[in-house]
Order: C-alpha cells, then sequence, then structure tokens
C-alpha cells in the first residue's frame, strides 16, 4: 500500500475513534442536564464555549498543524478530549447551580480546542496524499466526511445507551479510557514529521486568503448555521418531549446521521462530475444549495396548517440525504482550493468558519426554539440556506 494512504488511513480511524466520543459526549450532556430542568435555551449556552473554541482551535489549529505536523495535533487533540472528559466526570451534584454550569462550559471549552484540532490535522492528511486528480481528491474527501459523520451518528446512540445503562460519570470514564487506547496508536504508528511546511509568518496573514476559500468559507458558516438550528437542541428536545426515552431519540439522531453519513461517502456516485469526471461544475454545486434551501421552506409551509411527528422527521431524513450532499462537496471545494504547501493553514480557516456556523446555530436553535418552537427553527434554517445559495453562486469555476 503506498505510505501516504496508510498514514492517511491511520489518520482517519484515530479521529473515526475521537468522533465516537464526541457524538455520544453530546448526547450525555443534552439529556443529562435537559434532565436537570434546563431549558432549551440555557442546553443551548452549554454548548456555546465548545463551538467558540472551535473557532479559535481551526485558525490557531491550521497553523501549528504546518508547524508541528499532523501528528503532533493528533496527541494534543485526543489528550485534551481526555482531559475534558475526565473533568467534566469530576462534576459534583451538590455544586450550585452558577458552578456548574461554569464547570461544564469550561470542560465543553476543552473538548471544543480538542475537537478541532483534530479536525484540522485528519483533514490536512488528505492533501499530503498522492491521489489521481480532482477525482481522487473528491473520493477521498467523500469517504472521510461520510465515514466521520456515520460514526458521530454511532456516538449519538451510544451516549443515550451509556446514560442509560451506566449513567453519567461513568460514561464519562469509560469513554476516556478508550480515548486512550487511540492514543497510544497515534504515538506508535506515525511519523513525527508528517504534514509539516513553513508556517505563515505573521497572524494577519492567516486571514488573508485567496478569495475562493473566503467565498466557501462564508457559505460555510450559513451551511452548518442553518443546519444546527434545528437540528443541535431543537429536535432531541422536541422528541423527548413527545414522549421519546434517550436511548430512542439518541438512536434515531445516530441512524440520521449515519446515513447523511453514507450519503456523504458515496457522494461522488451521485453528483454530476464535468471534465471526464474530475470535477464538478458550479451550476451543479448552485442547484444542490438551492435544493437544501426548498426542504425546510417547504416543510414550514405544511406544518402552517398541520403539525405532524411523521411529517417532520421524513422532511428530516430528506434533509439530510440534500445536506448530505451540500456537505460533501464544500469539504472537497475547501481541499480542492487550499494551497499544497499550507493547506492545514487554508483548511483551518475554513473549518474556523464552519465552527462559527455551529456556533450561531446552536445559539439560535435554543433560542428559537423556546420562543417559537420547531417552526420557528424551520425558518430560521430556511433564511440561513438561503444565504447559503447567493454566496455559492459567486464561486468560480474549479480550475482542472
Amino acid at each position: 500500500m503506498n505510505t501516504s494512504i496508510s498514514h492517511y488511513l491511520i489518520v482517519t480511524s484515530s479521529y473515526l475513534g475521537f468522533t465516537l466520543s464526541d457524538g455520544a459526549l453530546r448526547m450525555l450532556v443534552l439529556f443529562y442536564f435537559f434532565k436537570l430542568g434546563f431549558s432549551p435555551l440555557m442546553l443551548a449556552l452549554l454548548f456555546l464555549l465548545y463551538e467558540f473554541a472551535g473557532v479559535i482551535a481551526n485558525l490557531g489549529g491550521g497553523w501549528l498543524t504546518t508547524r508541528f505536523g499532523i501528528r503532533i495535533m493528533l496527541l494534543v487533540g485526543l489528550s485534551l478530549q481526555i482531559i475534558g472528559l475526565i473533568f467534566l466526570s469530576l462534576l459534583d451534584p451538590s455544586f450550585d447551580y452558577i458552578l456548574s454550569i461554569i464547570w461544564v462550559l469550561a470542560a465543553q471549552g476543552i473538548s471544543g480546542l480538542a475537537k478541532d484540532f483534530t479536525k484540522t490535522a485528519s483533514k490536512s492528511a488528505i492533501k499530503s496524499m498522492e491521489v489521481d486528480g480532482r477525482q481522487g481528491l473528491f473520493y477521498w474527501v467523500s469517504w472521510f466526511t461520510g465515514s466521520k459523520n456515520a460514526m458521530k451518528g454511532i456516538g449519538f446512540f451510544l451516549g443515550g445507551i451509556l446514560l442509560t445503562k451506566f449513567g453519567f460519570q461513568n460514561s464519562l470514564w469509560v469513554m476516556a479510557g478508550s480515548l486512550g487506547l487511540v492514543l497510544l496508536l497515534v504515538s506508535f504508528t506515525l511519523p513525527k514529521n508528517l504534514g509539516t511546511s513553513r508556517p505563515s509568518g505573521r497572524i494577519k496573514e492567516l486571514f488573508s486568503k485567496s478569495p475562493e476559500v473566503n467565498k466557501i468559507a462564508l457559505a460555510r458558516i450559513f451551511l452548518f448555521g442553518g443546519r444546527d438550528i434545528w437540528f443541535v437542541v431543537a429536535i432531541p428536545v422536541f422528541l423527548y418531549t413527545n414522549g421519546w426515552d434517550f436511548w430512542e431519540v439518541g438512536g434515531f439522531l445516530a441512524g440520521w446521521t449515519v446515513f447523511y453519513g453514507l450519503v456523504q461517502a458515496i457522494a461522488p456516485n451521485i453528483i454530476h462530475l464535468t471534465n471526464n469526471g474530475k470535477t464538478v461544475s458550479s451550476k451543479s454545486i448552485l442547484v444542490w444549495s438551492i435544493s437544501l434551501a426548498l426542504v425546510p421552506l417547504c416543510l414550514l409551509g405544511i406544518m402552517l396548517t398541520k403539525t405532524d411527528l411523521l411529517l417532520l422527521l421524513s422532511g428530516l431524513i430528506l434533509f439530510g440525504f440534500v445536506f448530505a450532499i451540500n456537505s460533501s462537496l464544500h469539504s472537497f471545494l475547501i481541499v480542492a482550493y487550499a494551497g499544497s504547501k499550507k493547506a492545514a493553514e487554508d483548511i483551518g480557516f475554513y473549518y474556523a468558519a464552519n465552527a462559527a456556523g455551529r456556533l450561531f446555530g446552536t445559539f439560535l436553535s435554543g433560542l428559537l426554539f423556546q420562543l417559537g418552537g420547531v417552526l420557528a427553527c424551520l425558518a430560521g434554517t430556511t433564511l440561513f440556506l438561503i444565504a447559503t445559495s447567493f454566496v455559492v453562486w459567486r464561486l468560480p469555476e474549479l480550475k482542472t
């Protein structure tokens, strides 16, 4: 096997293990604190430092990955996640309300740094591979993105099961121990200099990206903000308040996320490729973007006259399919636009925008659901995705 592909598979396997714990942690925190009586808005606020830390981690993580390499940053990310899990497990039920919130926010901040240090390093490994043109790049990016989201979905289900069977604290210890094994795998299998290069000399250079990178980063803010407005808090709380148990909500979200992860993995077989299958046309990207905005818009129009749980879940499944295609396209575009020598910095900047979108979406998910329920969240999602389409419309054709 090609050495670069072997390294890529090790990096991806490590990141998938991390993602499993990340998905489980989200469900643990969401359900545990909702059960304690936290409002939807307060639940959203618990995740804000997690998402804000992701913005910082991606900006700095790209530079650090370029400077110190993929192996070191994977080790840093995994170590931080283990520290965050152990720290959260020390939360004492006797703590007062304010101290509990501060404690969880701190733990979530550590996990937010961990997640995006790990993601930036892992995504950068794709650019270091020897792939066959744009088509090969699209397949590898799609496989990485799809498998990551499928694993996160399994993590959602695992989180619900762990909370039901073992409780909050014991679940966190199990996850920390499992990540310790992943840490050992990375330590002994990856070369020290993988992905290293000369980083930007000034902080300003981290923001001085090409117009293409800037545009796809802006589109990413609206794309993931639009998804999270109705997915992060609104859907889980809505299902739980409609009589679903923790493991049932976690199971559905797991199935949904695995489904859209699988769609991402096979996206190159669904999307119309141009230039003998080597690239994607800007027209195709725009069509998929507009199609995504139409899903919540149509669902909102129907549910204004009839609120139906089955209809909502069916709409979410359709949304997951179209969103998966869009997400896969965006992930491919940033890797394609990124400069080879400083790919980690370009990708880090892009995923800082991704984290910013999740930050806005998470806050709005709690706020809009508390103010107007699922319908308000659907309206917010629709507006964000229309904005995504406007930005995508301005993207240039990819050079082959």
